[in-house]
């Protein structure tokens, strides 16, 4: 057993708790401890969804994804503000610079608000202090942070500790902690992913952690069986990778107030979105290799076609020709659509040994 002060290797999972409606909450004084609300153009009459939504408001059962529309019923004396992606973007870098100034650790990025840190330390709680404090002395936040000796178990981690705490999931802790609560509890399990695992008697995370991966596998597929047999008993990276976080995707979609009702309509649409992509990509200079297209149709019924192009590029009007080509997948040009997405997948960076990263 290793002992209590020796040096290991350790993931932490910092993530940043109610990042959004904090930097809301932190540049409007006078909102802490109501409950806020961002989304859309912060006008709950309107079509748009919740980006994120305080402490408060989830009190009232107000989502991430949850349509404003049925927000404001839940809380109608909540607070709606309108999404500021530039702020957001400051405070982020902010947070991953403090993170990435603590000494001997090794950071990756995974998004706005969150990044694992890895470091060889014999005293993870304090690593973790030590982040919490750096990351409020820098832009007056709190987050909470998960310890972990792989990336799932400092990710799953960090739901024990919400908010502003510390909490430590191990080989040894996993299913005395875990065990009981259903697969759908874990990171990267969803709901259809959970029914075809009851499907097959595994209800909880020790009844996955138990499974036969080749029987998974030949149940689920050869990657993804034996995928969610690790993540029931918690396997995952021991390793931080260091490497900036590079964007795999850049996307556009539009909740549009009235349906759009005709096919030449959404085609019109579909293309401004393609343009807008391009606009936002055209800088990096990386090419792309496949356009995707999601369309929700009235009442809220959601489509996701994609399609690979027929050679890699950089090119606008090859990204809207391919854009409208998927598109054209979708059967049904009869029923109103009320939004509209457009995605851009990049051809992934390779490293030195031709491997996909």
């Amino acid at each position: 057993m290793t002992a209590p002060d020796e040096a290991r290797p350790w993931v932490l999972h910092v993530d940043m708790d109610q990042f959004i409606a904090a930097v809301e909450v932190q540049r409007r004084p006078e909102l802490a401890g109501l409950p806020v609300v961002v989304g859309g153009n912060g006008d709950p009459t309107e079509r748009a969804v919740v980006a994120t939504a305080s402490y408060e408001a989830r009190a009232f059962g107000i989502h991430s994804g949850m349509p404003l529309k049925l927000a404001v019923r839940k809380c109608k004396d909540a607070v709606f503000l309108p999404s500021d992606h530039a702020a957001y973007d400051e405070v982020s870098a902010q947070v991953m610079a403090a993170l990435a100034a603590l000494p001997g650790v090794t950071v990756e990025i995974l998004g706005w608000d969150e990044a694992f840190v890895g470091a060889v330390t014999a005293d993870p709680e304090q690593l973790a202090r030590d982040a919490q404090q750096a990351v409020l002395a820098a832009t007056g936040l709190h987050c909470t942070v998960g310890i972990g000796d792989t990336t799932v178990r400092a990710k799953m981690a960090t739901g024990f500790g919400k908010p502003q705490g510390i909490f430590r999931l191990t080989a040894a802790t996993w299913l005395p902690v875990l065990g009981e609560r259903p697969t759908e509890a874990l990171w990267g399990i969803g709901k259809k992913t959970a029914a075809k695992l009851a499907d097959l008697g595994l209800h909880t995370v020790a009844q996955l952690a138990a499974a036969d991966p080749r029987m998974l596998a030949e149940r689920l597929g050869p990657t993804m069986g034996p995928y969610y047999a690790g993540l029931g008993r918690g396997l995952g990276r021991t390793e931080v990778i260091g490497t900036p976080w590079v964007p795999r995707s850049r996307s556009r979609e539009v909740t549009y107030q009235q349906d759009l009702t005709t096919w030449e309509q959404i085609r019109q649409e579909t293309e401004v979105l393609a343009r807008k992509v391009h606009e936002d990509i055209k800088d990096t200079g990386r090419p792309v290799g496949r356009m995707s297209v999601k369309v929700r149709f009235k009442p809220f019924f959601t489509q996701i076609k994609i399609a690979k192009l027929p050679a890699p590029t950089t090119d606008v009007e090859e990204m809207v020709a391919g854009a409208l080509r998927v598109l054209e997948k979708f059967e049904d040009h009869d029923r109103p659509v009320r939004l509209l997405g457009v995605r851009a997948e990049f051809v992934p960076d390779q490293d030195e040994s031709g491997r996909s990263r």
